[in-house]
């Protein structure tokens, strides 16, 4: 029987399987989904599981959570997936913080990332809230705002769709954003430190960090502890445009230095920063 019959029938050999597997997620942008690796493959998905977890630790694919990606995909920027299971209590804590900072009839903007994902669910817990209207560039936070609909108006950015964040970015992306005045937007990056400020490893996801935080009032940056002290290529916010941090998980050395800019910082797991200076801002 040749390969391709066996294929058809859905019973090739574990090691033809797997290089299968390998060459799919080698020639895909980002994330390969489990299901779509079973339907692919005409096997079922705890099959494909267990042959990642083969290929996994054989280092021929990098195992993450739903699916897999190629071994050092792109420029250090990791699967939404991938960093969802990361620093978990510290980002819930920081949303819930992030989420107290809105009032009912604002506009917000939520960036792409876990972080601002973790603020959507605490701001979708706040059954206080009402006529909210939340502007975001990524498709599994807008799904994640909609059991708070009608409570809230959801507005999706458009642009061109990444598939490693599930996130939009330009072209498009501007089309709508130049409508908005925003109250308060909510920002991520993969560096935060005192010379470069809020910094990214994707340079078009910086972009629409970027044109997120334009739109509004006031930034709020929202960033764990494991992102203090590192800089990125991509600078999405200096620190005098940065009005709020929002952190847990990070030590009192690593936000002295940011308080010391006159940045507010609040400590979601450890207290707000009432001594820090306070800068002069308009909305």
């Amino acid at each position: 029987m040749r390969d391709d019959d066996l294929f058809l029938a859905g019973s090739l050999p574990a090691p033809l399987r797997q290089d299968r597997i390998v060459s799919i997620v080698e020639g895909a942008p980002g994330l390969v989904r489990t299901a779509a690796l079973a339907a692919a493959l005409g096997t079922s998905e705890v099959t494909v599981r267990q042959d990642l977890a083969t290929l996994g630790q054989e280092a021929r694919i990098r195992r993450v959570r739903g699916g897999a990606v190629r071994l050092g995909a792109g420029s250090g920027e990791r699967p939404l997936e991938e960093t969802a299971v990361e620093h978990q209590v510290a980002k819930a804590a920081i949303g819930r913080a992030a989420a107290d900072l809105v009032r009912s009839g604002q506009c917000v903007v939520l960036d792409v990332g876990t972080t601002p994902a973790a603020v959507a669910s605490a701001l979708v817990a706040r059954e206080d809230l009402t006529d909210v209207t939340v502007v975001t560039n990524s498709l599994t936070t807008a799904l994640a705002l909609e059991p708070a609909v009608p409570r809230f108006t959801v507005v999706v950015t458009g642009g061109t769709l990444r598939p490693l964040q599930h996130s939009l970015v330009a072209p498009f992306m501007g089309a709508v954003l130049p409508a908005i005045a925003a109250d308060l937007a909510f920002i991520s990056g993969t560096g935060l430190d005192v010379e470069h400020g809020l910094t990214n490893v994707n340079l078009p996801e910086t972009e629409a960090k970027r044109m997120l935080a334009a739109t509004a009032g006031r930034t709020v940056v929202v960033a764990d502890g494991s992102k203090f002290g590192r800089a990125h290529r991509g600078r999405v916010r200096p620190l005098e445009d940065i009005d709020v941090v929002v952190t847990a998980g990070v030590t009192a050395d690593a936000v002295a230095p940011i308080r010391a800019a006159g940045v507010e910082v609040v400590v979601a797991d450890g207290g707000h920063d009432d001594e820090a200076p306070r800068k002069d801002r308009t909305a």
